[in-house]
């Protein structure tokens, strides 16, 4: 059966920002063949000494060899050099995964002249296929020497699997008085509902931060926007979030950042925030053969850690999912995913609505509700469901797309 290439989202952004150069980090990218043909699939981030780096990691019980890898390199917090390579994951690889890693990292070791530790790995594609490092490994040093520090869009677009458009981000942030920058760039398009991390996401920055502090708001930022994010319900074996700072802002003035709590690290920390929701934001407007992206909010649980856990019911239903696809405003599929969700909920304080229209209200439709202006509303590409349990202060937001026959053939025809 071949192949027919995705249709690129409707949400795909017409141009790829401007993004700053990160003094202290240079990238190359080049098609190593490991999969795809005619595009670039292999990337190398290279960091000057003294870089420090940040992960959130997939929960897998079946992670990636590459993930292995990370966790142990984040004991140290110290890092050199980032490889990433698509159109193969390393997982489910026994032996050969981990003989692929360490090869893997002994040449950009060597190519970066750095300790094995210093050096950080992931990869996306299938599962299950020995990925033949061998092929590939000999092309970083190449890369490493002909890195640029403007190579951000070749970057981006290298990580890309069934990703419809590169996602790049970038912010600007002052801690102490002092500009820094942030850029980052992810991919993602199916196997989506992130556990502590995303699909691939990497963000880099010039601030001064301590390794402890940088974990720990990387930590909290996934919490509030990868990990409420969701495409199919699915957590990949490979979700790997990492983030670097060079600290070169310390030669502008910048005065180190050894604590997450210290007030000047507090622009920053919203900054960096923000630009992690609008990645998981194009994750989901990129979900494979969407049509509509959905944003679900969930208000009057009893804890927000209840209302993230009702809001991805929700998200996650396949019959909520298709119901958006055929602009059915079956209301009612949102009351099962709420009942379903395992959080206090009580059937006759629960109100809903699409959009701006009340559709449900105190257990039963609302009197407001009018079948042909609600269904009209449904035909919008954006979509907003909201959910008030009526029983306490919980809220969280929740962002998805809807589940089309395009999903289906994206996912029947991948290794085709």
């Amino acid at each position: 059966m071949a192949k027919a290439d995705a249709a690129v989202s409707p949400f795909a952004p017409k141009a790829l920002p401007e993004v700053p150069v990160i003094d202290g980090v240079r990238f190359a990218a080049c098609e190593a063949g490991i999969k795809y043909r005619n595009r670039k699939d292999l990337m190398i981030a290279v960091m000057d000494e003294g870089t420090v780096a940040a992960g959130v990691l997939t929960q897998s019980k079946t992670c990636s060899a590459p993930v292995l890898w990370c966790r142990e390199s984040l004991k140290s917090g110290r890092a050199r050099a980032l490889v990433v390579n698509s159109g193969n994951s390393n997982a489910f690889t026994g032996k050969k995964g981990r003989e692929a890693v360490e090869m893997t990292a002994d040449y950009a070791m060597k190519a970066v002249g750095c300790a094995q530790s210093d050096v950080y790995l992931a990869s996306t594609g299938v599962i299950g296929e020995p990925l033949e490092a061998g092929k590939f490994a000999h092309l970083l040093d190449g890369l490493a020497r002909s890195a640029k520090p403007d190579a951000w869009a070749d970057t981006a677009r290298a990580i890309m699997t069934t990703d419809t458009f590169p996602k790049l981000v970038t912010r600007t942030a002052t801690i102490g008085g002092v500009q820094v920058s942030i850029n980052g760039f992810c991919k993602g398009a199916g196997m989506i509902a992130p556990d502590m991390a995303t699909m691939l996401c990497f963000i880099f920055t010039d601030a001064a931060i301590a390794a402890p502090a940088l974990q720990s708001l990387l930590a909290a930022g996934a919490q509030k926007s990868f990990n409420c994010m969701t495409v199919d319900g699915d957590t990949s074996t490979s979700d790997t979030m990492l983030m670097f700072a060079t600290g070169k802002a310390a030669a502008r003035g910048q005065k180190a950042i050894t604590s997450a709590d210290d007030p000047a690290l507090a622009d920053f920390t919203a900054k960096a925030h923000d630009l992690m929701r609008e990645l998981a934001i194009m994750v989901a407007k990129d979900g494979e053969g969407l049509s509509k992206f959905v944003t679900i909010e969930v208000q009057g649980a009893e804890s927000d850690r209840a209302a993230r856990t009702i809001g991805l019911a929700i998200a996650n239903s396949p019959l909520v999912k298709t119901a958006i696809a055929g602009e059915d405003p079956n209301w009612g599929r949102v009351v099962m995913a709420v009942g379903k969700a395992g959080e206090a909920a009580d059937r006759d304080r629960l109100a809903i609505w699409f959009g701006p229209h009340q559709v449900a209200k105190d257990g039963e439709r609302s009197p407001t509700y009018v079948e042909e202006t609600v269904a009209a509303y449904m035909k919008n590409p954006e979509i907003t469901i909201k959910v008030d349990l009526g029983i306490g202060a919980g809220k969280s937001t929740i962002w998805t797309c809807d589940l089309t026959h395009g999903y289906i053939s994206v996912n029947a025809d991948y290794r085709s």
